[in-house]
């Protein structure tokens, strides 16, 4: 089994910055495509970033390449997105994904098996 935990969220202006972690506990990752996706009622769930654990891989929505970046500190198991010149609309609970079976940055939710709690991101204009 594997866990996830969400932290860094929180309300921000427009334009702030925010480094959201995700800390991986339960077994040893030597593989595994980590992802962050966010959510806001009444939607689905929508890819972000992803990045894979063992070569440091990335992948990006076109909606946010340029302003935010995914990374990962293996020695930590924690695995980072950086988001800059924040917006209200992106605005939304984020999450953090594995899918330890593959390091093919997926961008569909189906191919994560574990996901954390989310972390509430609030930005007001």
């Amino acid at each position: 089994q594997i866990q996830l935990k969400e932290s860094g969220g929180g309300p921000v202006q427009a334009g702030d910055s925010l480094r959201l972690s995700c800390v991986v506990s339960g077994r040893t990752i030597t593989s595994a495509t980590m992802a962050w996706f966010r959510q806001t009622p009444g939607e689905e769930r929508e890819f972000l970033a992803a990045i894979t654990w063992s070569s440091g891989n990335t992948y990006y929505a076109d909606s946010v390449k340029g302003r935010f970046t995914i990374s990962r500190d293996n020695a930590k198991n924690t695995v980072y997105l950086q988001m800059n010149s924040l917006k209200p609309e992106d605005t939304a609970v984020y999450y953090c994904a594995a899918d330890p079976n593959s390091e093919l940055g997926s961008q569909h939710s189906y191919e994560y098996d574990y996901w954390g709690q989310g972390t509430q991101v609030t930005v007001s204009s």
